[in-house]
């Protein structure tokens, strides 16, 4: 048998003793120093971030974004940025034109120099939800489209937007009118000498063939749903940039047509025709209009962009022809007026068929671009930036009147519209860091 030592005992007791408080002791020390100084944790590869994540805008339509070319062009973090979500604030600045510096304003959306007497409406700017909306830059739009063809094609909402493109182009330079043609002058096109731009208007309320009623025709529309109207496709070639704009007319009485063959109708009782409504009709004249731009242009190799700006939503308190009126004079904030009804589905028809055609441009190489403006959200909440009364001027000036008719579905210059267009200047943006293969 071993001798065990009294030492080894004592020692072994003392130890016993004086671990418990040792203990004690030392664990607030390691607890400030984890709190200052924390060990680093090891990213596993599925957590890690890329290298480099290009800023990209996003729309309902723009659904991924592409690796910046170079280092250079690498960017910082940030949550790509849906435009159309947001709402309207207050902003002090204004706008960028008024109805007196601005010569290419429509007369019944001048409504200042008609005398509206408030001027709130002018004073709200569109803040998306995840990002700024930088103000409209003139130059730098004018430079994105050197040397290019502009053509906005469409419906009076066409020509709305582009009446407020010039005007906001024309801060920084003059347009020279150098064509115009047709009834009211639906069909135009100015030059910018500075920059070599061209910026023309093709009336085509339906973007294909149609024949529009008239006093001494049928009191309804016919539509030729197979075949783009040739009054703006037969330019097609020239055309750099197109924005398409269409919605309203199709909610007039209208006789549709396949080659010889009657479809069906909306709202034309009397005639021997199937009630078929218009959402179809408005699906397949969008799609004929968009694969006949990819067909053509895309066929030959030519590389165009397009816009397709969605349906914007009218106002009226009322019965639209029996004295319905827009007397609101702020937005809606925002969740006090939902997107719904004719509303929703219009705007969803145009979106579905953006995506559609996409996918069919995309087989061709990327030489055709296409983005859905998606403003009806956006529109929906502003009442207050219609002409009104003030589509004729000074309306009041004799008094109230019993039944003064109201414009509460085209825009006031300057005004909501204006956003459209510093949207689209984004895209614009968008496109000149990500250039065509071609280019």
């Amino acid at each position: 048998m071993g001798i065990t030592s009294p030492f080894k005992d004592q020692s072994l007791s003392i130890t016993k003793r004086l671990l418990p408080w040792t203990l004690y002791a030392l664990l607030p020390i390691a607890l400030l120093r984890f709190y200052f100084y924390p060990l680093p944790f090891p990213t596993s590869p599925e957590t890690e971030l890329p290298n480099s994540t290009p800023v990209t805008i996003f729309s309902h339509s723009s659904l991924s974004a592409s690796a910046p070319s170079s280092p250079e062009k690498e960017k910082a973090y940030e949550t790509p940025c849906d435009y159309f979500d947001g709402k309207w604030i207050r902003d002090k600045r204004g706008p960028l034109y008024n109805g007196t510096t601005c010569g290419t304003i429509k007369e019944g959306q001048n409504c200042i120099a008609h005398g509206r007497p408030d001027s709130g409406y002018l004073y709200w700017r569109w803040k998306p939800s995840q990002c700024k909306l930088p103000r409209f830059e003139p130059q730098t739009f004018l430079q994105l489209i050197s040397n290019k063809h502009v053509a906005f094609v469409g419906d009076s909402m066409a020509r709305n937007q582009l009446e407020s493109l010039l005007c906001m182009l024309s801060t920084a330079s003059t347009p020279n009118l150098v064509y115009r043609n047709g009834e009211d002058n639906k069909f135009r096109k100015w030059h910018f000498p500075s920059h070599n731009v061209s910026v023309s208007l093709y009336w085509s309320p339906f973007l294909v063939r149609g024949v529009e009623k008239s006093n001494s025709g049928p009191n309804h529309n016919k539509l030729y749903l197979d075949h783009v109207d040739e009054r703006w496709a037969r330019d097609m070639d020239q055309m750099d940039l197109i924005v398409l704009s269409i919605g309203h007319w199709f909610l007039h009485p209208a006789v549709y047509y396949e080659g010889s063959i009657v479809l069906g109708c909306h709202y034309c009782p009397g005639l021997n025709h199937t009630e078929i409504g218009f959402y179809d009709v408005l699906r397949k004249a969008l799609r004929t209009t968009l694969n006949s731009i990819i067909d053509r242009r895309g066929g030959k190799g030519y590389g165009t962009d397009i816009i397709v700006t969605t349906f914007s939503p009218a106002h009226f308190e009322g019965e639209w022809d029996k004295a319905g009126a827009c007397p609101k004079t702020k937005p809606y904030r925002k969740g006090e007026k939902e997107l719904e009804g004719m509303d929703s589905d219009m705007r969803k028809i145009e979106i579905e068929e953006v995506e559609d055609a996409k996918t069919k441009a995309n087989n061709l190489g990327g030489i055709i671009r296409l983005e859905a403006l998606d403003v009806t959200k956006l529109a929906l909440l502003r009442p207050d930036g219609h002409p009104g009364p003030y589509m004729y001027p000074f309306p009041f000036a004799n008094g109230n009147q019993e039944r003064v008719q109201n414009d509460c579905v085209h825009w006031c210059l300057p005004g909501p519209i204006d956003t459209w267009n510093e949207i689209f200047l984004e895209f614009m943006k968008k496109w000149g860091e990500q250039p065509r293969i071609e280019e």
